[in-house]
């Protein structure tokens, strides 16, 4: 039987008797006993017993009975238990699951209630974006009441003032005249009117209307801002001492030296200006090989270049064979050209040697100039060769002309000519000195975009306006009677405030913008203090007319005149909204006037809806002139002041007709006169354009008609259109082939069908077979006949109506416009293709797409990261919203488009210029999100900006800096200011490792520094930053200029050292002095030196020692030498500039004061402060009698005088300065002025050192709060329009001594 252990084994089942569910064995360990002792009987010693056997197996059963039952109860019992467990975790886990299911039913209510709370916050969040648009548009309301009684209480005090100074001019004069002993009579004693007398006071202001609140004039003494330093030349800004265009510019103020410049400056020539580098060729068959292998393998490199910056690249040449019929074009492509090249060898042609006569012997200063020069042993240069060659050495006086002296093969040379002309246009035309061409990837420079801060711009839309303004300006008006429209003009600009916006309207050629242009030139020369703000509106859908640019540009160019400009928004409604916030501040801080122009409004889209701030009333000194066509002028607008310009009269047609004749020497008869004069009489016939047009058509028509065939065909048009018609058929009528006409007629309507005109360049891509002679001498024609015009480097038409006429002739009416359209898209789709995105390319096809209503390819269009990029980065904003406005995305869907496109072009990027391309991608679509209002979905774009140029480029890089204030920007519009604050930190200290503690990019950091702290009210902290980013701007400024205002001086300086070549005179020393400054504006100060010395020495030869012109090469010497810190030579200086002046000029004169006000300071610098003391006194005297005790300019004076006082210990007699400068600030400026603020310091610090420490602080309580309730722009305190703005010293904390507040 074995065992109990055995019974069982491991892995059996064993069957309950007793109903039981059967279990896996398992060992049980059971003590037993082993079997030898169960048998242990059968080895006993002794003989065996049978029987005994049988008894010891029974036993044996027995046991094993006894062991199995004692097992069975054990395992009886164990089961019994287990199943007790099994019931007890049974019911736990009932219970359990009753706990699951309550605990759920708890979370479904929670989930519940935080729904319904969600939905509260949601509800609670829309009412308050309701009350804050209310509280917008409350205060909105709020603003305009203000301005409307602010400017009506201005109006009424400078009305007040204006009387009593008349007031006063006319007490003076009536003692004068008494004194000389001349009867005055009283009219109301008069039996008649007759006797009346009008009496003018002498030295009556030139200007057509007083700026400032009061009326005031400032005076040569009061023309410095409160905390501004002393330096600069003196470029007074007096009116009554202007002696030229740059005699009163300072070099502290930059922005007013470059305002003065481009407004004044005569205009240079057009290659200057036009957007389009032109190499103008000359050769010669034994140098035709050097040149053909230059344009095929060296100039499409030049071209990429150029374009890469945003301009045009062309190579013009006349074959040799052809050049003698071109001689017009030919002159016309040299006046026109940015660089003149001569290749020569041996012998020359003579239509080179005129070519050369006319660029490098009669103009060498045109232009740059290069010579190649191939030598070879075996040939010698001819006679001709070689009297050309001297002929150019002796009129390069200057040695500009870059010789490229060559004896090797054709392609060597070719490659010198190359290296050669690479450098003249970068380093001459471009400006780009050292410049790196990998630095600017796609023609966007960032130096650029950081020079104005966060506001993006473009540049070639202003240099669209002003090329605009000065064709406009070169145009001859003398035959069309302007002048008495320009007096007019002037009497309406004159008008007492309120004054309405002026309408200038006419027909359609009448003029306007003409006489808008001569009249703005003429008031730049007369009121160099007035800030004039012009905007000529193109045809339709151009890139002109459209409104949010328009308003865009005008603010930009008011911030320009301080020292920054980014706190514009670049939202399109938010500009529209804020611009008269901005005029309405910034006009209240320009020192003079401010005249707005802009040219055809009503061809602006939804003039009346986005022009609504012309309703509103202006500030006191702004006035704003508008023109437009009298048959589609809004009637709103018709209740303004209106000057209309009349058709012309028959003398002013005969003299148009007449003045065109002679100019081609031609001669009309009697008879064709008269038939002129009575065809010229119709309303339709007798405008401006006609005439000139039909004067222009007849003395063309000549190469193809008769004289009386042309009078008869001109005869037959009644309007302009029909006129422009018979315009075009004389110019195809001209062509010799008809392949010429057919291709003719393709430019006019590529330009009639494009966004904003086409390049010469582009013309010769599309049409490769058509030569570029043929081409200019096409144009030549069609600029003659006011056609087309050459602008900003793109061929666009001069009138409206020339584009009507094409669209009619060409186009049936515009039905046929797709098919060119198509060209178009076709040509820059294939630009596009190459990875070729330039300006032209973003302007052009989204804009082509959009009118061909292809939403699909638009869409496409924008997807293109650097399409979008370069509209964005240009500052056209608004046009690239309005594209996916049009496509019908809204703005999550637009960046979710841009996330997508962005991630897709990732994948590609594996170099390391790809990834820089990437970073700039990803910062631009940032940017583009946060003015999209978005913050949220601005952080990762910008994040990812920021860590891909920490990883490729180096985390101290530049540009990491540039990403951290991206970001930075981002956050405070999430009013996260915390961690704004440290990323601007961030930066600011990569930017001043990187650049130095004195650079541009610091100054952008600390301003945005400035603006976050002054919106946490943190505004000591906020004054200082700003004060110091102010300082290194101006410092900047001088050393580089602002935006393009550096080489427009250095231009400026070469044209005028052609002029000091001639004789000993007035004029000529006059342009040396104005050559001095110029030199001094660009941080040249020993040429500035020579200069002015020059000046003054020919003033002294010409004029005499003693004449007042001496005195102001004197003055501005002196500043150049205090500028350099030599004290007594300038002390000297001034001194015998003081002694001219007064003897040569009246007591009162501004100039004499304009002098003793430097000579004190400079008295002052050196701790003369008893010499400074009488000159502050006489000029005290001097603005008493200039503008009465109660001006402004007076209380700066008394303030002067009393920080003498107070550092020389006087402090008794500088009490009564200070209160009596306080009544006077505070009667004419109001008692929340900054000025009296400012002497409401300084008498806190008085009255702390006197010992009243109780006034001294409720003195010191009311400035402050004068200063945190005066509104501040984001340059900082800017000085208001009131203020004389002298060299007034503000006292700072109490301190031992007042200082001077830089």
């Amino acid at each position: 039987m074995g065992t109990a252990s055995s019974l069982v084994s491991p892995g059996e089942v064993i069957e309950d008797g007793y109903g039981g569910e059967g279990g896996e064995a398992c060992e049980i360990p059971v003590e037993v006993k082993p079997k030898a002792r169960l048998l242990r009987s059968s080895f006993r010693r002794g003989p065996r017993v049978i029987g005994a056997s049988f008894k010891s197996t029974g036993s044996v059963d027995l046991e094993y009975a006894a062991e199995y039952e004692r097992l069975r109860k054990e395992y009886e019992i164990f089961r019994v238990s287990k199943n007790n467990e099994i019931a007890s975790m049974q019911k736990k886990e009932a219970k359990l699951d009753e706990e699951n299911k309550r605990l759920r039913a708890e979370l479904q209510a929670l989930q519940k209630t935080y729904q319904k709370i969600l939905r509260e916050k949601e509800s609670a969040l829309e009412a308050k974006y309701q009350a804050m648009e209310r509280a917008s548009t409350f205060e909105h309301d709020r603003d305009k009441v203000k301005r409307q009684f602010k400017i009506f209480r201005e109006t009424k005090e400078k009305e007040i003032q204006d009387l009593l100074r008349a007031k006063r001019d006319l007490e003076a004069k009536m003692q004068q005249l008494q004194a000389q002993g001349i009867q005055v009579y009283d009219p109301n004693d008069s039996d008649s009117d007759d006797n009346q007398t009008s009496v003018t006071a002498a030295g009556t202001n030139c200007e057509y209307w007083t700026g400032g609140v009061l009326g005031s004039e400032p005076s040569m003494g009061s023309m410095m801002h409160l905390q501004q330093t002393f330096r600069g030349p003196e470029f007074a800004h007096s009116l009554i001492d202007v002696e030229g265009p740059f005699a009163n510019v300072s070099r502290d103020d930059w922005d007013a030296a470059v305002a003065s410049l481009l407004q004044v400056s005569p205009h240079v020539p057009q290659a200057l200006w036009s957007n389009t580098v032109r190499c103008y060729f000359l050769f010669t068959q034994e140098t035709k090989d050097e040149l053909d292998i230059f344009m095929k393998k060296h100039s499409p490199k030049l071209r990429k270049m150029c374009e890469g910056l945003g301009h045009f690249y062309l190579n013009v040449y006349f074959p040799e064979s052809t050049a003698g019929s071109y001689a017009a074009e030919r002159k016309q492509e040299m006046e026109r050209s940015s660089v003149c090249v001569l290749l020569l060898k041996s012998t020359v042609t003579s239509s080179v040697v005129d070519d050369c006569e006319e660029a490098f012997v009669k103009n060498p200063e045109g232009h740059p100039l290069v010579l190649y020069l191939r030598t070879d042993q075996d040939q010698k240069l001819t006679a001709s060769s070689r009297k050309l060659l001297e002929r150019i050495n002796t009129a390069d006086k200057a040695g500009k002309v870059k010789v490229v002296d060559h004896c090797g093969s054709v392609e060597d040379g070719a490659k010198l000519l190359f290296a050669q002309l690479e450098s003249v246009i970068k380093q001459e035309l471009l400006g780009l000195e050292g410049a790196d061409d990998d630095s600017k990837d796609y023609g966007i420079d960032d130096g650029r975009e950081e020079d104005s801060g966060d506001v993006l711009w473009d540049l070639h839309d202003e240099q669209e306006q002003t090329e605009s303004y000065q064709q406009a300006c070169s145009s001859s008006s003398s035959q069309l009677g302007f002048q008495k429209y320009i007096d007019r003009l002037n009497d309406m600009i004159a008008a007492p405030p309120p004054t309405p916006p002026l309408l200038v309207s006419g027909g359609p050629g009448s003029g306007k913008s003409l006489l808008l242009s001569k009249w703005i030139e003429l008031q730049q020369k007369q009121s160099p203090n007035t800030l004039f703000l012009y905007h000529f509106v193109g045809r339709p859908l151009s890139t002109s007319s459209e409104p949010v640019l328009i308003i865009k540009r005008l603010t930009v160019k008011l911030l320009q005149h301080f020292w920054s400009i980014s706190g514009l928004s670049l939202e399109p409604s938010k500009i529209l909204e804020e611009f008269p916030r901005w005029l309405e501040r910034l006009s209240a801080r320009h020192q003079g006037n401010i005249i707005i122009i802009i040219d055809s409004i009503d061809q602006i889209q939804h003039a009346e809806r986005h022009m609504k701030w012309l309703i509103d009333p202006l500030p006191v000194n702004v006035r704003v002139v508008v023109s437009v066509n009298v048959e589609t002028c809004p009637q709103a607008w018709r209740l303004w002041p209106t000057l209309h310009l009349d058709p012309l009269s028959p003398k002013e047609v005969k003299s148009v007709v007449n003045a065109e004749c002679q100019s081609m020497e031609l001669k009309l008869t009697k008879e064709q006169e008269k038939k002129l004069e009575r065809h010229c009489r119709s309303g339709s016939t007798c405008n401006a354009l006609y005439v000139t047009l039909l004067a222009r058509v007849i003395t063309s028509s000549r190469l193809c008609w008769s004289l009386e065939k042309s009078l008869d065909q001109c005869l037959q048009c009644q309007d302009i259109l029909s006129l422009y018609r018979l315009a075009q058929k004389m110019t195809l009528n001209s062509l010799r082939t008809d392949r010429e006409r057919h291709i003719l007629k393709e430019i006019l309507c590529l330009v009639c069908a494009s966004h904003n005109g086409v390049s010469e360049s582009e013309v010769l891509d599309l049409f490769p077979e058509m030569e570029l002679h043929v081409l200019s001498s096409l144009l030549f024609q069609l600029k003659n006949l006011c056609i087309l015009t050459l602008q900003c480097g793109l061929l666009r038409f001069q009138h409206l109506q020339a584009w009507e006429a094409v669209r009619s002739e060409f186009l049936g009416g515009g039905s046929n416009t797709s098919i060119y359209r198509e060209k178009l898209i076709h040509y820059f789709n294939q630009q596009l293709s190459q990875d070729h995105v330039t300006w032209r390319v973003a302007d052009e096809l989204p804009w082509l797409f959009q009118q061909q209503e292809d939403k699909t390819k638009l869409q496409l269009s924008l997807l293109n990261l650097f399409v979008s990029q370069n509209l964005y980065k240009r500052g056209h904003f608004s046009e690239l919203l309005v594209y996916w406005q049009y496509v019908g995305k809204d703005k999550s869907s637009m960046a979710t488009e841009y996330f997508d496109s962005l991630k897709h072009y990732e994948k590609s990027c594996e170099s390391e210029d790809g990834m820089t391309k990437l970073a700039n991608l990803y910062e631009t679509l940032g940017r583009f999100l946060k003015d999209l209002g978005l913050p949220s979905q601005a952080v990762a774009p910008l994040q990812r900006s920021l860590e891909i140029r920490e990883t490729s480029l180096d985390p101290d890089h530049p540009s990491v800096a540039r990403s951290l204030h991206q970001l930075a920007g981002v956050y405070v519009q999430w009013k996260k200011y915390g961690n704004a604050e440290q990323l601007y930190k961030q930066a600011l200290e990569i930017n001043e490792n990187a650049y130095g503690a004195e650079h541009a990019s610091v100054a952008r950091e600390l301003e945005s520094l400035a603006m976050l702290y002054q919106k946490q009210n943190k505004y000591e902290q906020a004054e200082k930053l700003r004060k110091r980013s102010v300082k290194i701007r101006q410092k900047t400024a001088r050393q580089k200029g602002h935006m393009y205002g550096f080489t427009l001086l250095r231009r400026r300086a070469l044209q005028l050292e052609e002029l000091t070549l001639g004789k000993d005179s007035a004029d000529c020393a006059k342009t040396l002095n104005e050559l001095g400054v110029l030199y001094y504006l660009q941080n040249n100060l020993d040429a500035a030196k020579v200069f002015l010395t020059r000046s003054l020495e020919m003033r002294q030869r010409v004029l005499g020692p003693d004449h007042p012109d001496c005195a102001q090469s004197l003055n501005n010497l002196a500043a150049l030498h205090t500028e350099r810190r030599e004290y007594e030579t300038a002390e000297d200086m001034y001194e015998r500039a003081l002694d001219i002046r007064k003897k040569a000029l009246s007591p009162d004169h501004p100039s004499l004061a304009y002098t003793l006000k430097h000579l004190a300071m400079l008295y002052k610098r050196r701790g003369k402060l008893e010499k400074a003391v009488p000159l502050y006194e006489l000029s005290l005297e001097i603005r008493e009698k200039s503008f009465g005790p109660k001006h402004p300019s007076v209380a700066t004076a008394l303030v002067n005088l009393a920080v003498i006082y107070c550092q020389l210990k006087k402090h008794s007699d500088a009490l009564p300065l200070y209160e009596r400068a306080l009544k006077v600030y505070e009667d004419s400026l109001g008692r929340s002025h900054p000025r009296v603020g400012e002497t409401l310091k300084n008498l806190a610090v008085l009255s702390y050192e006197e010992g009243d420490y109780e006034k001294a602080a409720e003195l010191y309580k009311r400035a402050m709060e004068i200063k945190e309730a005066e509104p501040s722009l984001v340059c900082g305190n800017a000085p208001s329009r009131h203020s004389s703005s002298g060299d007034t010293f503000s006292l700072k904390a109490p301190v031992p001594l007042p200082q001077v507040s830089r």
